[in-house]
């Protein structure tokens, strides 16, 4: 069978593009038709954010196990069996009348798909095959991300408005399913970079990993990050809504955050080849700061819109640098478990963004509290960044 280092390159990255570019469009299904949805079955906020919540804990698990995986099977097989999943559970999403439903279909199946078919099983398989611009390579990737949130949210936009929040679900679990026979063509089946595999690499285990300064400053940042990015991505239309924003353009903040991201994740990830990862994710955490302080203090449309436009340039921006971050403390014979971990962390502080956003809307009416807490919490990541030291490697 062919392996990553005889498949050409940009058939890999390519691959890499289409898996994101789906999976990173469909998991915004949720966001999209959080208001509808609870409006049309007389359910509260909170219910689809506690489903939110559980997506991102199963999502973040499946995610190191992900790392795991790709450290020992071929991407083909992790890859495309995670899409598989999706694709079930987004079309069943279609046919849900009670709570508990979204809970078990989407917090959990479509979440273990999700993270086993997400960004770091990606970025491990493009980090090999493009060694030397680990972090260029990884950014083209996965703005793939962003390309599929703005042309996908924009086509379930508009199933919205014209068919139902129910349709959004049958479109987006159909494209999972279109996107099948592609990826297996594309992707090798018979790479596998377990314990033979990297025998011969330097790094550390992921046990001496956590027992390093450097990973749990490392972890503080991205669990941060997830908290931002969850709280921001599920309730940001909801958000617009509640300040005026007409419908319309509510509902296409999401598919506009994707261009602005797409900037973002590019940008990332040149920088991070030639600086080292910190400078990008300092300036990501320095605007996040900014913006959230911003919304905080006038929700006017105009300042919802700002505020959507420059948080979206930040959302992918560490994405692509995880894997940098790792190459450079720990060495890249454990790259993807070790990455899956600090993903893992990401996510789950991620649905603690989603539930408290929920909760603090359903208790107050309102979002202040949760972009105080943001804003808080931007702040300390930022200053947590500049406490990684510079770029090089822990093992030197």
């Amino acid at each position: 069978m062919p392996s990553i280092s005889s498949r050409k390159p940009f058939i890999i990255l390519a691959a890499a593009f289409l898996v994101l570019f789906i999976n990173g469009g469909a998991r915004h299904a949720i966001g999209l038709t959080l208001k509808p949805m609870v409006e049309d079955m007389g359910w509260v906020r909170g219910d689809l954010g506690f489903a939110v919540a559980i997506f991102q804990v199963c999502t973040a698990f499946a995610m190191f196990l992900s790392g795991r995986a790709i450290d020992a099977f071929s991407p083909r097989s992790v890859l495309c069996g995670g899409l598989f999943l999706c694709g079930l559970a987004t079309l069943a999403m279609a046919w849900v009348t009670q709570p508990w439903h979204v809970l078990v279909l989407f917090g959990v199946f479509y979440a273990i798909g999700n993270g086993v078919s997400g960004v770091v099983p990606v970025a491990v398989m493009v980090s090999r095959a493009y060694p030397a611009g680990a972090g260029a390579a990884s950014g083209i990737g996965i703005s793939g991300m962003s390309v599929g949130q703005f042309f996908m949210i924009g086509a379930l936009s508009y199933a919205l408005a014209t068919l139902g929040w129910r349709q959004v679900f049958l479109w987006a679990g159909g494209a999972h399913f279109v996107l099948l026979p592609l990826l297996f063509w594309a992707i090798p089946g018979g790479d596998k970079s377990g314990p033979r595999a990297g025998a011969g690499q330097v790094g550390l285990t992921m046990k001496q990993a956590t027992r390093t300064r450097r990973f749990w400053i490392l972890t503080i940042v991205y669990a941060i990050c997830g908290f931002d990015d969850f709280f921001v991505t599920t309730h940001v239309v909801a958000f617009a809504l509640d300040s005026g924003l007409k419908p319309a353009i509510a509902g296409n903040l999401l598919a506009i955050m994707g261009v602005t991201g797409l900037i973002g994740v590019l940008a990332s990830g040149y920088w991070g080849d030639r600086s080292g990862p910190a400078p990008a994710t300092i300036t990501a955490f320095a605007a996040r700061t900014a913006v959230f302080a911003l919304v905080y203090v006038d929700q006017s449309p105009l300042s919802v819109t700002i505020f959507a436009l420059v948080f979206g340039l930040t959302f992918l921006m560490t994405a692509p640098l995880t894997v940098l971050f790792v190459r450079d403390a720990f060495g890249v014979a454990h790259l993807g478990a070790i990455a899956g971990l600090v993903t893992m962390v990401h996510h789950i502080f991620g649905g603690i963004g989603a539930w408290l956003g929920a909760a603090v809307f359903d208790h107050t009416g309102h979002y202040d509290g949760a972009f105080a807490v943001a804003c808080i919490g931007s702040l300390v990541a930022l200053v947590f960044t500049m406490m990684i030291p510079p770029r090089q490697t822990a093992l030197a």
